[in-house]
């Protein structure tokens, strides 16, 4: 097992694919564009985007994740900084702001999210936009999480593994879901790594946005403006700063 192996298994798993082009579109939709990328993890969107000409901040408060990004060809056009949104640089101002890869979910606390849209809002510019992706309760996303419909092949610097994972407790009430990643190497060792993240409501979300002087402009199901629904499992939001366009 490599040093960054997991970082390396993450961009394994997590391949570039639809929902990266829709946030990559997002932050680059105007030349020079600054940028945040909040919960940034191993700096796909980031570094493309920089490379697409915009002025990126990354950040995320996991370590190695940042370490890996760093070490990516391009890094040094990205200012990185390990951290939550308490740690967005004082009098720092974006056009546009993402979390990606369903961070939010990371964010367990209701009080701890509602914070972040509000540090979010106060570093937008007027009139600046956030976008971000956060599961379907009403998709049930969890049901999946079995091994015999998650189960892939991945390949890794070290070799191929197999991985899937596994729904190990629901509390439908609170929107908590508890799974482990599984991974099996060729050797046969087996690595089990646990997580939780939360779902929460299009109304629960909103009402966050709202508290944080975010007006929300789009709710889609999936990643090419799929209605609610009709996606991919998705609520993919963007949202503006300021009041409700007329």
């Amino acid at each position: 097992m490599t040093t960054n192996h997991a970082s390396d298994l993450y961009d394994a798993v997590n391949a570039w694919g639809p929902s990266d082009d829709f946030f990559l579109q997002f932050l680059t939709s105007a030349p020079g564009t600054r940028a945040l990328d909040l919960g940034c993890g191993t700096g796909e969107i980031t570094l493309a985007a920089a490379e697409a000409g915009c002025e990126m901040v990354g950040i995320d408060p996991d370590r190695s994740s940042l370490q890996a990004a760093q070490a990516k060809a391009g890094a040094g056009r990205v200012c990185w900084i390990e951290g939550t949104s308490s740690v967005i640089p004082a009098g720092a101002s974006f056009d546009v702001a993402i979390m990606s890869s369903n961070v939010v979910q990371a964010i367990l606390d209701d009080t701890e999210l509602a914070q972040t849209f509000r540090d979010i809002a106060a570093h937008l510019a007027p009139g600046g936009r956030l976008a971000f992706d956060t599961r379907d309760p009403e998709a049930r996303g969890w049901e999946a999480w079995t091994r015999e419909r998650s189960q892939r092949t991945v390949r890794l610097p070290e070799g191929e593994v197999q991985h899937w994972y596994q729904t190990t407790q629901i509390d439908e009430e609170s929107g908590l879901v508890d799974f482990c990643a599984h991974e099996i190497t060729a050797d046969g060792a087996e690595r089990v790594e646990p997580s939780r993240i939360r779902f929460r409501s299009q109304d629960q979300i909103h009402a966050m946005l709202i508290d944080a002087g975010l007006a929300v402009e789009n709710v889609f199901g999936g990643y090419n403006a799929e209605p609610v629904g009709q996606g991919v499992g998705a609520l993919v939001i963007t949202a503006r700063r300021g009041p409700s366009p007329r």
